[in-house]
């Protein structure tokens, strides 16, 4: 409770305040000059003082005197944001001024906030905390400052200040505190005096005040509690997850962390040599090494301005959807789909209907299904090679085939990482062995070609001619890509047209149709190579040569398996997955029995192949022998995966993420680093496919180390009781969300139209709730409507700007999510783009139609629709409240009329 103020309290916060805008104004002057003097070192003035230094060199002081000039740009705005008086063992006092940024010079007792000391600004009174040099003091006061320059001089606005024996106190303005006690002396009138006392007491307020949200976007918090706090300052190696309800500042502690890791002046020693060397690994600096990911485009927009407060440039190749970047490192990174260039397996179709709900229920076991068949068919494809080797007659070949037998014997099950470093051994020789063959096979086929070139020169014109056609007919059978035995030598870089393109249809056609022979085989007609054989008719390889020519291919085809076995491992995971489809899809396990192109896939199909591909890369390069030698031919293939590893992976919403999109991600973390760090709540998950409990979590990471918030800084106390309330009649994970101590939480009733059949109803009520809102802030707060398809986001924003018209209100429509307007607008959004947004007034539209649209998530959107406000709440049904809810109606007001 806090404790009433008497005169010598008051008097003292007098002090503190004059103290503290004297200091605000000495701060923002000295970064102010230093900032305008431009002596912070540069490559010029380097340059002068030695003219042989490297521009490594050169380009560091740059980034230092850049990073210097950011600072003091932040300080001449906002030169402190707390106030901390400590006392040692020994009683003696020390202040402490912290502020968000790097500290100007010349002012011992001001640290950063990312230092060890700026913890001290989120300590309650009387913590103990040990200073760097091993001091140890208790907190005796605090005061939270947000300064705010004013014409003339600083100020400092909802100043929220507390110690032992007084408060916490919210004081509205600092500077009028002044203004009041210079001019108590010259108010000798009783009149004077009685209003002069009563501007005091409204200045000077019990408790801390909830703020009014203004404006869209995620809340400035610039100090955190002490559980967050404690959190952002774990090691950079830490895998964390931090979980809890709504308005409990997840992504700002998230934000917060990030802030610090990048600064490399507050890591660890050992952290700091660490990101070098990797740096130096990798060629991407420390500063840009992360990666953040959001479910939507709008939360992506809002993480941004925020990151921006924070210090942090955040591009959009730093924030992504996962939407987004699984594409492209689907497409660009790892050959899964599709290119224009020939490249890839798969064609990404969102609505495709292949998935059975299996698959979306149980994705951990439909992953773990698949990646340990696809690792069992690798292993049995290297045995089978293996075999055909010994089947060959001469004694090199033989000896080569035993020893990989004997390998692949001692492979423990599952072990590939063992299994490839012994195979790594043979690669030179198994290289030789593929040469001098091909060198032979190649011979006898060309020679068959310069036969015909002697009886008819225009021989490859006219072979060129059949494959344009061949081409514009796209007569590519799809299970000639499943061929285990296909050429490897051609490669997407093959010419496409003219001789040189005849000329290597040829060679693969003759090949193709050795190698069948050999084997036993027949080639399919309606194959381009099947075309390209049956118009070459006798004008191959004579019988007795393709049998030769075959039975070598045939050897060359097992033992190039052995060439690059890393690279084959990896780049046969998407077909692999195609097999393992076709094989499980009559068993109706994961995937429907419908038949659909062989050549399409799911989204969350792809999830599966990549996270296969990412964990497969992840397990060998976490291994200090292949990080050593990442150079030699056994482990390069690995180089292009090492690239797209960043120092920091985050993620925000993380329970709307599956735990395979989850895992993809946490893959990305640099092995030497593994720094993940996500943050969410299950009661808020949007996607019917996203994580639903620790389990899922744990199996992303066996080391995740969770924690839980529960302090929600959002809500008034109505809005958390309907909010607890709505998820124990929904049945969701229970958590206890408690308000901050001593602050004032008190709002209204949320507001509840019911039976509103027509749009007229529905647009009055709105607009009679949003101007009641108005006159009780006196201005109009950040405000939010809610409809629940894009269809109605158009016509109810038309119908509420012409009911508001008169008190100029305006009402946007945000399509899709954008966000557009003026900060005092009202906005109206697609129930979907709710996600990461606070406003102070939210109102749902039609909430029965929307447990009738998404029965499966209706509670979810509910409750996240409802803890997006965090003091008005508005909600109207066409019908009545859905039964699910029925039970809370006791919650619901009509108006706010009683608050007039």
């Amino acid at each position: 409770m806090t404790q009433s103020l008497n005169d010598e309290s008051r008097k003292h916060i007098e002090q503190v305040a004059g103290e503290a805008l004297a200091q605000l104004e000495s701060i923002a002057e000295t970064a102010k000059s230093k900032l305008h003097d431009g002596r912070t070192l540069g490559s010029n003035a380097l340059a002068s003082i030695n003219t042989m230094t490297s521009s490594s060199a050169i380009q560091r002081l740059d980034q230092i005197s850049q990073a210097n000039r950011e600072s003091y740009q932040v300080l001449v705005a906002e030169p402190a944001i707390a106030r901390v008086v400590v006392a040692d063992e020994e009683g003696e006092e020390k202040t402490y001024y912290i502020c968000r940024t790097t500290p100007v010079s010349g002012f011992p007792n001001l640290a950063s906030y990312r230092a060890p000391v700026g913890r001290l600004a989120s300590l309650a009174i009387g913590a103990e905390f040990t200073l760097p040099n091993g001091t140890v003091v208790e907190v005796l006061e605090r005061a939270q400052l947000r300064p705010n320059a004013l014409a003339d001089g600083w100020d400092s606005r909802d100043t929220v200040v507390e110690a032992e024996h007084f408060g916490p106190f919210t004081i509205e303005s600092l500077r009028a505190l002044l203004t009041e006690v210079a001019g108590e002396e010259v108010t000798e009138d009783i009149l004077g005096q009685l209003l002069a006392e009563e501007t005091v007491k409204a200045n000077i307020i019990d408790g801390v005040r909830r703020s009014v949200i203004t404006k869209m976007g995620l809340r400035d918090q610039p100090i955190l509690d002490q559980y967050q706090d404690e959190i952002f300052r774990l090691p950079l190696d830490k895998r964390l997850l931090i979980l809890g309800p709504p308005g409990t500042g997840k992504t700002t502690t998230l934000i917060r962390r990030l802030g610090q890791k990048l600064d490399t002046a507050f890591l660890e020693e050992g952290e700091q040599r660490l990101v070098e060397t990797v740096a130096s690994a990798q060629g991407i600096a420390h500063a840009n090494s992360w990666l953040m990911f959001t479910p939507t485009e709008l939360l992506k927009q809002y993480l941004k301005e925020a990151f921006a407060r924070e210090g942090v440039p955040a591009s959009d190749l730093r924030i992504r959807t996962w939407q987004d970047y699984r594409r492209e490192l689907a497409r660009n990174a790892f050959g899964v789909l599709r290119t224009a260039s020939g490249g890839g397996t798969f064609v990404l179709k969102d609505g495709l209907a292949s998935l059975s709900e299996t698959a979306l229920e149980r994705p951990i076991q439909w992953f773990d299904d698949f990646d340990t068949w696809q690792r069992k068919a690798y292993v049995q494809e290297l045995h089978d090679a293996a075999t055909q080797l010994h089947e060959a007659k001469t004694p090199e070949v033989l000896s080569l085939s035993a020893r990989l037998q004997d390998i692949l014997s001692r492979a423990a099950d599952g072990a590939l990482a063992a299994m490839f470093g012994s195979l790594a051994v043979e690669i030179a020789k198994v290289q030789a062995l593929v040469s001098s063959l091909k060198e032979g096979s190649d011979g006898k086929i060309k020679a068959a070609l310069n036969l015909q070139l002697n009886r008819n020169r225009a021989f490859l014109d006219e072979l060129a001619r059949v494959i344009d056609s061949l081409q514009q007919a796209q007569a590519t059978d799809a299970d000639d890509q499943d061929d285990p035995d296909a050429d490897e030598e051609e490669d997407a870089t093959a010419p496409r047209t003219g001789r040189a393109a005849a000329l290597n249809a040829y060679m693969q056609a003759v090949r193709t149709q050795a190698r069948a022979a050999a084997s036993k085989r027949a080639v399919s007609k309606a194959s381009r190579n099947g075309k390209i054989i049956e118009w070459l008719g006798e004008r191959g390889l004579t019988e007795a040569d393709r049998a030769e020519v075959g039975a070598s291919l045939l050897v060359q085809a097992s033992a190039r398996r052995f060439v690059n076995p890393v690279k084959r491992y990896l780049d046969g995971i998407p077909k692999r997955y195609r097999a393992f489809r076709r094989e499980r899809q009559p068993a109706n396990t994961w995937y429907r029995h419908e038949g659909f192109e062989a050549r399409d896939i799911h989204p969350l199909e792809l999830d599966i192949v990549l996270l296969a591909i990412l964990r497969a890369a992840s397990d060998l390069i976490s291994r200090p022998n292949v990080q050593r030698d990442i150079d030699s031919p056994a482990w390069s293939s690995l180089q292009p995966i090492l690239g797209h590893y960043r120092n920091q992976i985050l993620v925000d919403e993380a329970t709307d993420f599956s735990p395979i999109q989850l895992a993809s991600m946490a893959a990305l973390a640099h092995p030497r680093l593994r720094s993940f760090f996500a943050c969410g709540d299950f009661n808020q998950r949007l996607t019917t496919w996203g994580a639903r409990s620790a389990d899922d979590l744990k199996w992303v990471l066996s080391d995740f180390d969770i924690k839980e918030i529960t302090v929600s800084y959002r809500q008034s106390k109505q809005l958390n009781d309907l909010a607890r309330a709505m998820i124990r009649a929904v049945g969701g994970t229970e958590q206890d969300a408690s308000l901050p101590a001593h602050m004032d939480s008190v709002g209204v009733a949320p507001a509840l139209l019911e039976h509103a059949t027509n749009a007229e109803a529905i647009v009055g009520w709105l607009a009679d709730r949003i101007r009641e809102i108005e006159r009780f802030v006196g201005q109009l707060p950040s405000t939010a409507i809610f409809v629940n398809t894009e269809d109605d986001v158009a016509p109810v924003a038309d119908a509420l700007n012409a009911a508001l018209a008169e008190h100029n209100i305006q009402v946007i429509a945000c399509r899709e999510g954008q966000a557009v307007g003026q900060e005092s607008n009202v906005r109206v959004f697609d129930i979907q783009h709710i996600k990461g947004l606070e406003f102070e007034a939210v109102f749902f539209v039609g909430i029965d139609q929307l447990a009738t649209l998404h029965p499966a998530l209706f509670d979810k959107y509910l409750y996240v629709g409802t803890t997006r406000a965090a003091t008005y709440l508005g909600v109207t049904c066409q019908g009545t409240l859905p039964s699910a809810i029925e039970s809370l109606r006791t919650h619901f007001c009509q108006d706010w009329q009683q608050g007039d």
